[in-house]
């Protein structure tokens, strides 16, 4: 198959011809249809993941169709079109037995700790906890968006950051994990500020929804009349981090979403001061995606509103390796099927 490699970190990225893909007993390889650029797979790419083996194919947001399956998988059919959360839960440890899948301790992520969707084929391991069936009217383009970005940001706003109808909610951060969480809040009935330098993505933001746009956490606090009862990092850096939690009124929820390259400083003066919550947010279980599902299929969740580039998988590495220079605005779509030039 046609795959995206790299064999060093931050070293040259290019498609290459590789062996296929086979299911494990209880796994599935999928036909990928689309997979999302996501700027984690930019970290991945740059080293800051160590769980990376070398030669690695990225890719973590996808959705196709089951072309193979495994000796002991049930319930699910070659030809079945699906979509899979980025944290693939083993589904026996003491965390999947409580549900929370999404922090297994046995945890594999595709473009991660295996080769993942930069690819024609991809593995999945552990299908009947893992895989999530999609409804005939949701297309493979707007699936790949749901297993990082969408799903992340959905329980980030909705289980982890608690919103509630008329509540301010900022965010920080309007790529496509920003944009995906305005989105969010706004179906929620919550009231968004979207926070970001880029005045395409505020453009995007208010596309979606946003009632105002801001460029500081002073002007968060201004608008929100006190500051936002719910504020999200969704880019992950030191300056968006420490803006989310600056955003806040007093018992207001930071939720950290996006990834950090390392520790950064955080204001726990405030976080003291104002009693704030801080919580961390990490993907979501397969189980959970009925809610967000009917949500797309409703109309409620725009997600085909976020995507503003498809690709083919010659022009991936270029995109991938230009992530942090030029991230772009809203949702990359690779597709590897699409016609685009041979390797």
């Amino acid at each position: 198959m046609r795959a995206v490699l790299f064999e060093e970190f931050a070293g040259p990225v290019a498609v290459r011809s590789v062996p296929d893909p086979t299911p494990a007993r209880g796994g599935v390889v999928i036909q990928v249809g689309a997979t999302g650029l996501c700027r984690s797979d930019w970290h991945g790419w740059q080293g800051h993941d160590p769980g990376i083996a070398l030669p690695h194919v990225p890719g973590h947001e996808l959705a196709g169709t089951v072309a193979e399956l495994g000796s002991d998988v049930r319930g699910w059919a070659v030809g079945d079109r699906v979509t899979v959360p980025f944290v693939c839960a083993c589904g026996r440890c003491p965390a999947c037995a409580a549900g929370a899948q999404q922090v297994c301790e046995r945890q594999t992520q595709p473009g991660f700790t295996h080769w993942g969707s930069f690819a024609e084929y991809v593995a999945i391991d552990d299908a009947e906890v893992n895989l999530v069936g999609l409804p005939a009217g949701v297309p493979f383009d707007v699936a790949a968006g749901l297993g990082c970005r969408v799903a992340t940001s959905f329980r980030a706003v909705v289980a982890q950051g608690r919103v509630a109808p008329g509540e301010w909610v900022a965010v920080h951060g309007c790529g496509g994990v920003g944009l995906s969480a305005v989105a969010v809040a706004v179906a929620a009935g919550a009231r968004v500020v979207a926070v970001d330098i880029s005045p395409q993505a505020l453009l995007l933001a208010r596309h979606l929804g946003a009632e105002a746009v801001a460029g500081s956490a002073a002007e968060v606090v201004e608008v929100t009349g006190g500051g936002a009862h719910l504020s999200l990092d969704a880019l992950g850096s030191a300056v968006t981090c420490a803006g989310s939690i600056n955003s806040l009124r007093r018992r207001g929820r930071h939720v950290q979403v996006g990834l950090l390259p390392t520790d950064p400083p955080v204001p726990m003066g405030r976080v003291i001061a104002y009693e704030l919550a801080v919580l961390g947010s990490h993907g979501m279980p397969a189980h959970a995606y009925p809610a967000l599902l009917d949500l797309v299929t409703s109309g409620r969740l725009p997600v085909d509103r976020m995507i503003t580039r498809h690709l083919p998988l010659v022009e991936a590495p270029a995109a991938l390796t230009a992530m942090d220079t030029a991230p772009g605005n809203g949702v990359t779509i690779i597709e590897p099927s699409r016609a685009g030039g041979a390797a």
